[in-house]
């Protein structure tokens, strides 16, 4: 643990400094004499700062193994593993305890020979978006950062908008990160996500923003990164041993010489970058490799003049050159394929410009031009590219005890491309596209057509057969993504049927006009058979991994509708109507869809974007989703229809739960008569004034738990009442019993949901238990939509909770105002029925709001959960006028 300053310490009483170490490396620093490069790790949401040792234990193998010529000393926060991905009111506090930490690291280094003036940050999930906000405070200095590294971090957006302290965080980040993109220039930024397995932060939001994408930030997605080639969850993307040897090679590959420190060039930092983690040429990495290399003549050469040529190696105690002349295939071809199964970092391919001579001992090293796939290192050159060239010499070194095979061949680009159609979207697997590809050569590009969207999912099966049964080399298929670096890798055995999922991280931008690619790296005389239809269940899945975090607003706005139409019932008929059959009556998508779909499209008019403005009303998030090519309108009535189910269950739920403690309520006690009081009493003045105080003076959130559990147990008022009548009945007419069985009371349960027993009883008793029944269906769905608030309530709260030792006071809090409004809703609702409501003046416009209230919470609720319940107050408040007006 480093100390801090005392002024610091007391600022930040939650948060600590470490700096990690191990064995030998651990005793030798405890004493913070430090001479390494400083690299600080932030932990995400609720991460911890152990985190690091992922990193620091690589970095310190890497620096054992040169001798410590240079090391990394690592560093981590420890942020109490706070919620902050849920609760957005601490993220400044970070920042500006990031921004004193990286100031107190660097004074560590003040008195040393090679002293760094910047600090390396890898940031996971929302520890980078931390990062990237120390750029927004105003005392901090630029170059204190000169390279930030994020893993699997939400950049574009927050996946729960829970609080308004989150968005604008969000906003105010970014806003800058676009303004002052020229600025950020010596800053070098990699965003890397974890792919589809990342169920948490899907990997369209770990993208850095467009605008910003200059040429100094990077994203790219783990199944993509050499050697990786694999998709990783939330957390593992953290420990994934691939990702970060790429990583520490990486940092090792950025040390200058000169200052033993990061180097201050951005070209080269980048340049670093993307070998590592774009296109690995199987090449350590050089910042100026030479032009030409000299080639020995002790090997035998030996010229090739076929079009297509392969080689096994196996057990060879003789080097080889093979040339390839260029001359005779320039007219007939355009492109060379080269690939080699020896996986080394040697070189092994060269361009010759001898024009008639076999051999040379001079050459172009062009085995910076390969890349590096699972199985094999593969080189394509565009003959138009090397017109200088005269021969492609490719090298076999002595293989003793190895075995590896080399092919080349030569081939029109035309010959080896193939489109396919994609299917439609509704053709839902039942049609397919297919095609052919009968195999001569070693490589083969399959274009899709149409395939650009973000709700396009498709399974790919490629089904091999040869015409022998000789051992084969595995077949590579890789999904190449033209506009982003999100490629995917499948490797498969030579015969077999491989399955690929095909869908995207993020569309196809407006301005690119290329073509996904299927690039199958395939066996000479082998068929291919390249099949594509779409997958139902991964489109739905892409509709749940981009709108999750809009069910809610879709669960609520249906309990919304419910609501409106328990009131209308109410008023026209005087019972209140069943939450589940009130749903399937009122909770229909065509009430609320077409109102926003025809708002959106009026926005496209500047005049209609002129008054909305003028009229200060925020934009409608379907609008900014479908800027973000993320939304078409179908989505919408699937979430809603996902929206029906879960409010239906949760209706059934209560009603289920509310009858079975009622009915243990009447075996074990026989509950006393209740008398009718009013709404509001002394003590219940006192109870909403208190949980006031509580809300001001410690958390909203915690006030808000407090009156639903309160609330909870008095929705068993109406039952209370009810079994009150039946027992007064039964007390009054047991001197009967004998000669009138028939009036003996009997109470049968019914089976519909939410339904309440009725009894034979007087009239006054079953006026009675009808209005009970009537208020206990209220109360059922009152108390269902307020457990949604309660839901979005809790992340501040549990953060409260854990920072109670610190604080008692939540600061800010996101909901302290809408927690006192909804205390003096809901103490006066619990003690309220069905009879002071149905004969309101106010009850026409409460039956009536809901629905209004559920279209705005649909059009600017999606992407800001934080104002669902706004609308949820404000028709409760309505309903607690109801019972005095």
């Amino acid at each position: 643990k480093i100390k801090l300053p005392k002024k610091t310490a007391r600022r930040y009483p939650a948060y600590e400094l470490y700096l990690y170490g191990e064995g030998n490396y651990a005793e030798e620093n405890k004493n913070l004499l430090l001479t390494g490069i400083p690299v600080l790790f932030l932990p995400g949401n609720a991460g911890s700062y152990k985190q690091v040792r992922s990193l620091g234990s690589i970095a310190l193998r890497k620096a054992e193994d040169v001798d410590f010529k240079y090391h990394f000393n690592f560093f981590s926060v420890n942020f109490n593993e706070e919620l902050v991905a849920l609760y957005g009111g601490s993220l400044q506090r970070q920042t500006k305890f990031v921004h004193e930490c990286i100031k107190v690291i660097l004074k560590l280094y003040k008195d040393q020979e090679f002293a760094p003036s910047s600090v390396a940050i890898v940031g996971h999930s929302m520890g980078g978006l931390v990062a990237r906000a120390l750029l927004t405070l105003k005392n901090f200095k630029p170059e204190l950062i000169n390279l930030l590294i994020t893993q699997a971090t939400p950049h574009v957006a927050p996946v729960m908008p829970l609080d308004k302290y989150l968005t604008d965080f969000y906003t105010a980040v970014n806003n800058h990160w676009i303004l002052k993109a020229q600025d950020l220039r010596n800053l070098t930024t990699l965003s890397v996500a974890g792919g589809f397995r990342d169920y948490q932060v899907r990997s369209g939001l770990a993208f850095l923003p467009r605008l910003s994408q200059h040429d100094s930030a990077l994203s790219v997605v783990s199944s993509a990164v050499p050697r990786a080639w694999a998709s990783t969850d939330h957390l593992s993307i953290v420990w994934c041993k691939e990702l970060i040897l790429a990583t520490i090679r990486a940092f090792f590959d950025l040390i200058d010489e000169n200052t033993r420190q990061i180097t201050e060039d951005p070209k080269k930092r980048m340049s670093v970058l993307n070998h590592h983690f774009v296109r690995h040429p199987a090449k350590m990495y050089e910042e100026n490799p030479e032009a030409f290399t000299h080639l020995t003549g002790a090997f035998n050469w030996i010229t090739v003049k076929a079009s297509k040529w392969t080689y096994s190696v196996y057990n060879d105690s003789d080097g080889k050159y093979f040339s390839f002349p260029l001359s005779s295939h320039r007219k007939s071809y355009s492109h060379v394929y080269c690939e080699n199964s020896m996986l080394d970092t040697s070189s092994w391919i060269y361009g010759c410009m001898n024009t008639n001579s076999s051999m040379c001992l001079e050459a172009a090293d062009l085995s910076w031009r390969a890349e590096l796939l699972p199985t094999t290192k593969v080189v394509m050159l565009k003959l138009l590219d090397y017109p200088s060239l005269s021969h492609i010499v490719i090298q076999v070194p002595p293989a003793v005890g190895n075995k590896y095979t080399l092919g080349c061949e030569f081939f029109k680009e035309d010959s080896r491309t193939v489109q396919l159609s994609v299917t439609h979207l509704f053709s839902f697997g039942f049609s397919s596209s297919k095609i052919l590809l009968n195999s001569t050569g070693l490589l083969y590009n399959v274009q899709l057509q149409h395939f650009n969207q973000i709700y396009q999912a498709f399974k790919i099966y490629i089904d091999s057969h040869c015409q022998s049964l000789k051992e084969r080399k595995p077949s590579v298929y890789r999904l190449h993504i033209p506009w982003s670096y999100e490629d995917s890798i499948t490797v498969a055995k030579v015969p077999s049927l491989a399955e690929i999922s095909a869908k995207l991280h993020i569309a196809q931008p407006h301005s690119d006009s290329s073509l996904p690619e299927l690039n199958i790296y395939s066996s000479p005389d082998c068929q291919y058979e390249v099949i594509l239809k779409t997958s139902l269940l991964q489109v739905l899945g892409q509709i749940v991994r981009f709108h999750a975090g809009a069910f809610p607003v879709y669960i609520v706005s249906n309990i919304l509708l419910t609501y409106g139409g328990q009131l209308s019932t109410l008023r026209s008929t005087g019972q209140c109507s069943d939450f589940s059959l009130q749903l399937v009556r009122t909770a229909k998508p065509y009430k609320v869809e077409p109102l926003i779909s025809i708002v959106v499209f009026l926005q496209g008019f500047n005049w209609f974007r002129e008054i909305w403005e003028s009229l200060s009303l925020p934009e409608v998030d379907a609008a900014v989703l479908s800027s973000q090519d993320a939304w078409f309108p179908l989505v919408s009535l699937i979430l809603f229809l996902f929206g029906t189910g879960i409010a239906y269950w949760s209706g059934v739920f209560f009603s289920t739960s509310l009858r079975l403690f009622s009915s243990l309520w009447l075996t074990l006690i026989r509950p006393p008569e209740l008398q009718k009081d009013k709404l509001i009493t002394p003590s219940r003045l006192c109870g909403m004034i208190s949980l006031a105080l509580v809300s001001w003076t410690t958390c909203g959130a915690f006030a808000v738990l407090i009156i639903y559990l309160q609330y909870f147990m008095g929705s068993y008022k109406p039952v209370h009442i009810f079994v009150t009548s039946v027992f007064h009945f039964q007390d009054s007419g047991h001197s009967k019993e004998t000669s009138q069985n028939s009036s003996t009371p009997t109470v049968e349960a019914q089976s519909s949901v939410g339904s309440i027993p009725e009894a034979t009883q007087s009239p006054s008793n079953s006026k009675t238990s009808a209005e009970a029944a009537n208020s206990l269906k209220m109360h059922i769905t009152v108390l269902n939509l307020f457990t949604w608030i309660v839901l979005l309530n809790l992340p501040s709260l549990i953060y409260w909770l854990k920072n109670l030792r610190y604080n008692v006071r939540l600061d800010p809090d996101p909901w302290r105002s809408t927690a006192i409004i909804l205390v003096c809703i809901l103490e006066i609702l619990m003690n309220s029925s069905t009879s002071e409501v149905k004969s309101s003046k106010l009850l026409k416009i409460a039956a009536k709001v809901p629905l209004p209230l559920s279209v705005a919470m649909l059009a600017f609720g999606r992407m800001h959960l934080y104002r669902v319940p706004h609308f949820v107050t404000f028709s409760l408040l309505l309903h607690v006028l109801c019972c005095f007006v």
